[in-house]
């Protein structure tokens, strides 16, 4: 349930060095809500590129700007302007520079947490914990809810599942239809945070199903590819309302933690040469 609170970023949880610039971080819940500030002449590739260990920011942001303006630039060449009062939503894989002798100030909702934090990993490669996360029932209720109605549910449904992957440091890989896909350097995060979006989603009055798989992926621009993908696709389909499913090798990973899990049964996945045992995965009350 929400809670009535506020915090001053004059007392912030957080305060991060970014170059020539600062960034302040409050907490409220599960939201992050950050104020940044960078002076003229900064930019990721000189301020930051070094520290995080990536080609380029690979962190959406959402938020309004304030002042000044920032030169955005994505990994695919396509470049644009914010300026003052603009809303803005740069989906991860790109550069940016301050424009101009005015400083740039900015809030964020979405991506200021583990911003200017080095990153995980800046292989192609990498070994990580897939989830997929899907609504139950959803055509059934867009003809319920008539298409308008729909689209702003999903969007809170959407913006509600951003918060609890930012708080368990998940990455967005991307959205398709009513379906949403992240990974994660940790397992037990992993289950944290898709009991934490099915609950979300209860309060909305959606049912969701999840699934997760860890393998190897292969990152190709913000999205990730590789066998590992499909099979945690397979296990979310396998998944019943409010069910969060894990593979053989998640449940593995997951030896000491405070999860609880129980067999599924062994499961013939579509596309997966071999059946996997199954586990449904639950918290302590």
């Amino acid at each position: 349930m929400a809670k009535l609170r506020k915090k001053n970023f004059a007392n912030a949880d957080i305060v991060r060095d970014v170059g020539r610039g600062s960034l302040q971080i409050v907490e409220l819940g599960d939201v992050a809500i950050g104020m940044i500030e960078y002076q003229p002449g900064w930019s990721w590739l000189e301020d930051l590129k070094e520290r995080v260990g990536t080609e380029s920011c690979e962190i959406r942001h959402m938020g309004v700007a304030l002042s000044g303006r920032l030169g955005i630039r994505m990994d695919d060449g396509s470049e644009f302007v914010i300026e003052p009062l603009d809303a803005f939503d740069v989906p991860a894989g790109h550069l940016a520079r301050v424009i101009g002798d005015e400083p740039w100030r900015s809030i964020d909702t979405v991506g200021r947490r583990n911003f200017g934090a080095r990153a995980s990993t800046s292989l192609d490669r990498y070994l990580a914990t897939i989830l997929f996360v899907d609504i139950v029932g959803s055509t059934e209720m867009v003809r319920r809810l008539g298409d308008h109605a729909w689209r702003d549910l999903l969007a809170d449904h959407n913006e509600a599942a951003r918060h609890v992957l930012e708080r368990y440091r998940g990455t967005e890989i991307g959205t398709i239809g009513d379906g949403l896909l992240a990974t994660f350097d940790s397992p037990a995060r992993a289950v944290h945070a898709a009991r934490d979006i099915a609950q979300a989603a209860r309060d909305l009055g959606l049912e969701v199903r999840a699934g997760l798989h860890t393998g190897e992926v292969e990152r190709a621009g913000d999205d990730v590819r590789g066998i590992a993908v499909h099979h945690a696709s397979r296990v979310a389909t396998a998944a019943g309302a409010d069910e969060v499913l894990v593979s053989s090798a998640t449940k593995a990973l997951l030896s000491g933690s405070d999860i609880r899990l129980e067999s599924a049964g062994v499961h013939e996945l579509k596309g997966i040469d071999q059946p996997d045992e199954l586990f449904r995965a639950s918290l302590p009350e």
